[in-house]
């Protein structure tokens, strides 16, 4: 289940299985060991878990581009990227607490089992000690409950539903992605001032819980405005073709179409709801208008033409204009001959910053990890001041809403910034009913 780039260091052992029936290698069950996959060598192994293949591939490609470039940084190659402008100065592209940095890499394809039998693989058998990637809200809350299991750190890449940092929350786990009520509290101010606050709106949704949440969110937040929810239907991921889902849409009465998918699901139904003419049609006495609260550089050269005008949100846009943001899109660029996206993005700051917490305790112990992390504050990664919570491990930071653009100069340029939210705008109590219902629990150090 998964491919190793590097072997330096790697543990050879048997396996045992714990009294929760996870397996762990026999090395930390036949002697006294602090916590799982401990480093004993020269090097650490990170486990990159991502889309290689299903509906979510594009994300997960990029994603392992920035994994590699990261890693690379950490290891004191290439010109540094953001550990340049990173506030903290505890890491000085030596690895981590001197060890070289390692990695292996497992395909999610985008399933939950998948991903978890993945992601068991490389903690098993590779003595992976951190878990990151993933471009599916319900990969990411399988393998945080795995990773929690196993007493390993998991660093969700990209995952937006609320459920992540809400009732499936776990001590484990930290979200530096924004989520789906952040999307819909930044986006609602603009909605309003593009469409009015008349309106009438139809979803087709994404059928897990990354769907669930952010048609919840959105809805919420545009009936807060006075439009009205004329329906929501849910389609099963990776679908393909949406046609007999769009075509009712045409007379429900509905003026806007919110498409609640990511990906290529986002793709197909964007481009396929245009060609039905949604896009110059009225309704209502308005010009009918589609809304796609999520979306990123990848799905907009994917969609072409079609995104033109379209708004959304982004959790971070590589044309941001902070000393980050340059740093990483330099090197990205470098490496790869092309601009970085949001997933790109997360995933590197998310390697970054469990380094960062490892080298400031002074330790790979889990629950060391948790403690450096919570309630940080930093800067310097491309998003202004950030904030990881104590409370729920949400990252909190300004929010990116974008549209797009009607008359891009090249494949880069088809996502236009309208406003970088301030982050007071999108914050909510820990406790918030959308939130409701998870426990961190306590850290679990594993063996």
């Amino acid at each position: 289940m998964t491919s190793r780039f590097t072997r330096r260091g790697l543990l050879k052992t048997g396996t045992a299985f714990t009294a929760s029936g996870l397996a762990l290698p026999t090395i930390f069950t036949s002697r006294a060991s602090a916590f799982t996959n401990e480093p004993t060598g020269s090097s650490v192994v990170l486990g990159f878990n991502v889309p290689q293949t299903g509906a979510y591939a594009d994300e997960g490609a990029d994603e392992l581009r920035a994994f590699e470039l990261a890693v690379e940084h950490l290891n004191g190659e290439g010109d540094g990227g953001m550990l340049s402008t990173f506030s903290s100065d505890a890491l000085g592209g030596d690895g981590i607490l001197g060890k070289r940095v390692d990695f292996v890499t497992g395909d999610t394809q985008t399933k939950s089992d998948a991903a978890r039998a993945s992601a068991q693989s490389m903690i098993q058998k590779d003595g992976a000690i951190m878990i990151s990637g993933g471009s599916s809200s319900g990969v990411a809350v399988a393998v945080q409950g795995l990773c929690q299991e196993a007493g390993v750190i998991f660093m969700a890449g990209l995952t937006h539903s609320n459920d992540t940092t809400g009732k499936d929350r776990k001590a484990n786990g930290f979200r530096h992605f924004f989520n789906a009520y952040m999307s819909a509290q930044a986006m609602a101010p603009v909605l309003s001032s593009l469409y009015g606050d008349d309106r009438r709106a139809y979803h087709l949704t994404a059928d897990y819980t990354w769907g669930w949440t952010q048609e919840e969110s959105i809805a919420a937040a545009t009936e807060a405005l006075g439009w009205e929810t004329v329906e929501k239907v849910r389609t099963p991921l990776g679908a393909g073709d949406f046609s007999s889902y769009i075509a009712p849409v045409l007379n429900s009465g509905a003026d806007v179409l919110v498409l609640n998918h990511y990906g290529g699901d986002m793709v197909n139904s964007l481009t396929q709801a245009v060609q039905f003419g949604l896009k110059d049609r009225q309704a209502n006495g308005k010009d009918f208008q589609i809304v796609v609260p999520l979306y990123s550089e990848l799905m907009a050269r994917g969609a072409g033409s079609a995104i033109a005008g379209i708004p959304g949100s982004q959790n971070w846009d590589w044309k941001l204009e902070d000393a980050g943001t340059q740093a990483f899109v330099q090197s990205f660029g470098q490496k790869y001959g092309f601009p970085p996206s949001q997933a790109a993005h997360t995933c590197y700051a998310q390697t970054l910053l469990y380094a960062d917490a490892v080298a400031r305790a002074g330790s790979f112990d889990p629950c060391a990890v948790v403690e450096a992390l919570e309630d940080y504050d930093f800067d310097g990664l491309g998003n202004g001041p950030t904030t990881y919570r104590g409370a729920d491990h949400q990252c909190f930071k300004d929010v990116v809403v974008v549209q797009g653009a009607e008359d891009p100069q090249d494949e880069f340029h088809l996502v236009d910034i309208v406003e970088v939210t301030p982050v007071d705008q999108v914050t909510y109590p820990p406790d918030h009913p959308m939130f409701a219902g998870g426990s961190l629990g306590e850290c679990n150090p594993g063996a």
